[in-house]
């Protein structure tokens, strides 16, 4: 099996396919910085969309996330956007914790680990 890396820089790759999986890098929302809790999921979940569909995945393949939120304070704003983002019946495996996040501009980083095809 064949290791492949998507979106390659320096630090580290945003996608990385392996074995009928694809493994996401740690998403924030660096189109929208210092934004709220709901624009900064939004722009999360669009990039992570973006991103599975890319390497031949989708939101209903998801098997892991986790969720990092710099408040969890904002847990229930982050989750109005989430619950409306994954396809009933497919909701993933899931956690979701308090942690400082890379910079004071970001609120939310969401982490996917998804199967790759339909």
């Amino acid at each position: 099996m064949q290791i492949e890396r998507y979106e390659t820089g320096k630090r580290m790759s945003q996608a990385v396919t392996y074995g009928g999986f694809v493994f996401l890098a740690g998403q924030v929302a660096v189109d929208a910085p210092d934004a709220s809790v709901h624009e900064q999921t939004t722009n999360i979940l669009a990039r992570i969309t973006r991103l599975l569909e890319s390497v031949g995945s989708n939101p209903t393949r998801i098997i892991s996330t986790t969720i990092w939120l710099a408040d969890i304070s904002s847990f229930e704003d982050m989750n109005a956007v989430w619950d409306a983002w994954v396809p009933s019946g497919h909701a993933p495996g899931r956690a979701t914790v308090e942690a400082r996040l890379a910079g004071p501009e970001f609120a939310v980083e969401i982490g996917i680990i998804a199967a790759v095809g339909n």
